[in-house]
């Protein structure tokens, strides 16, 4: 497979990012999440460009190292909407933001227009929740803008018994697609996809075992910000879940994850800096 023969056996490296470099091993990045969608399932949907802009200066305040911007939904039993629909809810936020902040902008995406516009405007990474799934020309894009991807592995089209094979292979498959289109390996990021079309035992299964993961040598994203997993476990309503997706995110790390995707910044980094100083003896 092309993703071995591109791996070679190296490190991580680094990603450059607009005008940041991600050094892959160092320590967590945080990436923080501004959901132009006022159907969020965790309840911080932003129905205004003000309250999104808004939002995003407080994470990059509060020390964010990227923003994820998306309009759609990713509720389970939400309905897609028209790109028309999202490109109008994401383009404005993006916009204003790449005349405001520093750091990169990533479209949580997966139609090609939609992403597309949203590079012309100014963000610099694309996020794919279905891994190339439904629009496999997101692959040819990021190539053509030299932005790195995201790809995630997403269950909901098929559900799977052995989750972690099931996702290994779903991840491999997209890495292939991405290396096919000229996407430089240094730019894939992969994605186990918690949340999408897992069960709560496969999620819990995911994270505890995220390290198995590695075998493909990207950096790995977490998402479990919020999630239902927690508010099953914990019997508690999205916004009442900072506590659990603070243990989430600390055994993530732990087991190997290089990013992760939260609601809560702030509390969120503080938990990053705590776990990085024991599991990759950096205190600063």
């Amino acid at each position: 497979m092309q993703w071995r023969q591109a791996r070679g056996g190296l490190a991580l490296g680094e990603i450059r990012c607009g005008g940041t470099t991600f050094r892959w091993g160092e320590r967590t990045y945080v990436m923080g999440i501004v959901n132009v969608s006022p159907d969020s399932f965790s309840g911080d949907g932003l129905s205004s460009v003000e309250a999104a802009v808004e939002q995003a200066r407080r994470f990059v305040a509060e020390g964010a190292d990227i923003i994820d911007i998306g309009g759609e939904s990713t509720r389970p039993g939400s309905k897609p909407i028209p790109a028309e629909e999202e490109i109008k809810r994401v383009i404005p936020v993006v916009e204003r933001l790449a005349k405001e902040i520093k750091i990169p902008m990533s479209v949580d995406t997966y139609k090609l227009e939609v992403a597309q516009r949203a590079l012309d405007a100014g963000a610099q990474m694309i996020n794919d929740i279905w891994g190339l799934k439904m629009e496999p020309r997101l692959a040819r894009l990021a190539a053509e803008k030299k932005v790195p991807i995201i790809l995630m592995s997403n269950q909901r089209d098929k559900p799977q018994r052995r989750i972690v094979p099931a996702v290994l292979a779903d991840l491999r498959r997209s890495i292939d697609m991405v290396l096919d289109a000229g996407v430089p390996w240094s730019d894939i990021i992969i994605d186990p996809g918690v949340g999408f079309g897992k069960t709560l035992e496969q999620n819990l299964e995911l994270v505890w075992r995220l390290d198995e993961l590695k075998v493909l040598g990207r950096p790995i994203l977490l998402g479990t910000s919020r999630k239902s997993m927690i508010g099953l476990v914990l019997d508690l309503p999205p916004d009442q879940r900072l506590e659990g997706t603070a243990a989430t995110v600390a055994i993530g790390i732990a087991k190997g994850a290089d990013i992760v995707r939260v609601h809560d910044v702030q509390p969120m980094i503080r938990v990053c800096r705590m776990s990085d100083a024991i599991v990759r003896g950096r205190s600063e």
